[in-house]
């Protein structure tokens, strides 16, 4: 895996933030972030997902690859290492191989199957609660601890779509 500098964050925060005046939200917000995460940090598959803690489960708001990941899907929810990282301490989450997505996620083979075997799961909080997540996939060893910040500073611009969500 060779990747180049990153990009500058700021014109691609710039540009979430922007989105977030135009009509049509939450749409607008999250096809930015898909533009701006996929030039800041890099991603084959974005999702936004929602959590519904009364129910355990996450619901897909947004996604690249409708086909694969149609919008509306549902995730069940379980307690794990992975959970209580993302869900209870707020922290995201990076997996690194193939076997670190197999660990965590019931659908990994077709995550595989779309040439995604690393992730960063960056939880998008307010008011001391998880909304939900946004969730980058990439090839192997793609993602890494400096990523976490600027996924953070985006995660935040998240929290204006999960507000107006029904």
């Amino acid at each position: 895996m060779t990747r180049g500098p990153a990009a500058d964050p700021v014109p691609h925060l710039a540009a979430v933030a922007a989105a977030l005046a135009r009509p049509g939200q939450p749409a607008a917000l999250w096809a930015a972030l898909d533009v701006a995460l996929g030039a800041v940090i890099g991603h084959r598959l974005f999702t936004v997902l929602r959590y519904h803690a009364d129910a355990r489960e996450s619901e897909r708001c947004y996604t690249n690859q409708p086909a694969a990941y149609p919008v509306g899907g549902r995730k069940p929810f379980t307690e794990s290492a992975w959970s209580r990282q993302v869900f209870a301490e707020r922290r995201p989450y990076i997996g690194k191989t193939a076997e670190d997505i197999r660990a965590v996620f019931f659908d990994h083979a077709l995550i595989a199957s779309l040439g995604c075997d690393a992730v960063l799961n960056v939880p998008v909080t307010h008011d001391g609660r998880v909304l939900g997540t946004l969730n980058l996939l990439h090839e192997a060893g793609w993602y890494g601890e400096a990523d976490v910040a600027p996924g953070l500073l985006f995660a935040a611009l998240a929290v204006p779509g999960y507000l107006t969500l029904p």
